[in-house]
């Protein structure tokens, strides 16, 4: 253990004198923090939308208020015009989507008949055309319903549902977005410094005097796995602290789950880029498989942006080796559902497993790499 601890104050010496790659494991996750935060938004709003009302009746203005009462629209303009070529509207991309309400739309509907309103949708984006035709058909039921001009055998009246939002009934989106920021800054940063750490020894010689000493592969990587660990903990305070001075998030629940999780899934992430470390040859090297298996696989395959059910067979298996994919699901439990133990207990053990995978596979290669040595 004495020199386990030893090479553990090393590492931390080291770290401390090297002011660029210090203020660099601080810096980039604040700013990744900030930029994901703020950038990433998974409800469409602001949709520009054109009107085009051939009818000019106080109903159909009160039709046109009412979509744009949504607050998902914003008005792009006002078209009358029986000639205005709308689809180049669609076309050159000024707005995403387009309603003409036909002349007749007050009296069809006064009369008890059915109004054919169109509307043109920008389909580039698939989801966001769901979205929007989403929107415009709940408006248009709501609007009828609300001015009692609904048939009376429709058969949705018959049903009344009583909606209530759980969990995130404000609808912040930072609820769901930040805590898994959580797990992709945490999977990169502590294993990026842990991997050019590990290869910086191979490229200044020094992992030659480790051969030659007693210190085993083991020691070595439990020593500077200590000391980034350390490391990677103290990022973990600094970004959840932002998170709730920025963003406001505040636990949702006992933190024991949080607590746990973040110390095993940080472990995992040092563990990572000790593997890394022990694979590559240069720091180049190393920066590119982490940024590339780690950074798009925490990023692409753990259901922090795409949910896990939309990943499409056989990509849908690697997620479930993801470590950031079971963080996640700690992290969006802890400030989202509350649940505590009964929701999460598995992926703590997830990660539990693949983080003593992943130690053991780089201790074998650092053990091959002494016996060759």
């Amino acid at each position: 253990m004495q020199r386990i601890f030893s090479q553990c104050r090393k590492e931390l010496a080291q770290f401390k004198r090297d002011r660029l790659t210090l203020a660099l494991a601080f810096i980039l996750p604040f700013m990744t923090l900030i930029i994901f935060g703020f950038a990433i938004r998974l409800e469409a709003k602001d949709i520009p939308l054109v009107i085009q009302d051939l009818n000019i009746s106080s109903l159909s203005r009160a039709y046109t208020e009412k979509l744009f009462a949504t607050n998902q629209f914003v008005a792009v303009n006002s078209f009358r015009g029986v000639g205005t070529n709308l689809e180049a509207v669609i076309d050159r991309g000024i707005a995403k989507a387009v309603v003409i309400i036909p002349p007749n739309f007050d009296s069809q509907i006064k009369a008890g008949k059915s109004s054919q309103v169109q509307v043109l949708v920008d389909a580039t984006d698939t989801n966001n055309a769901r979205v929007i035709k989403n929107i415009i058909r709940a408006t248009t039921r709501s609007f009828l319903r609300d001015s009692g001009m609904q048939s009376a055998d429709n058969q949705v009246d018959k049903i009344a549902a009583q909606v209530r939002i759980w969990f995130n009934p404000g609808r912040k989106e930072s609820l769901y977005i930040v805590p898994g920021v959580y797990g992709v800054i945490l999977w990169i940063y502590p294993s990026l410094l842990t991997a050019i750490a590990m290869v910086r020894e191979k490229e200044q010689g020094t992992i030659l005097q480790v051969y030659a000493s007693s210190l085993s592969a083991t020691e070595l990587l439990l020593g500077k796995g200590l000391a980034y660990l350390a490391i990677a903990l103290s990022e973990a305070i600094l970004i959840m602290i932002l998170g709730s001075l920025i963003w406001g998030l505040q636990l949702a629940g006992e933190p024991s789950t949080l607590i746990l999780g973040t110390l095993i899934f940080t472990a995992d992430a040092v563990a990572f880029g000790l593997l890394i470390g022990v694979k590559s040859n240069n720091q180049n090297a190393a920066i590119q498989v982490v940024s590339l298996v780690g950074f798009l696989t925490a990023l692409l395959l753990s259901g922090f942006i795409y949910p896990l059910s939309n990943i499409p067979f056989p990509l849908s298996l690697v997620s479930n080796i993801i470590p950031a994919r079971y963080y996640i699901e700690i992290t969006r439990d802890a400030y989202v559902r509350g649940t505590g133990w009964a929701g999460v207990w598995f992926s703590i053990v997830m990660l539990i497993i693949l983080g003593l995978v992943l130690f053991n596979v780089a201790r074998r290669g650092l053990s091959k790499m002494q016996l060759s040595g």
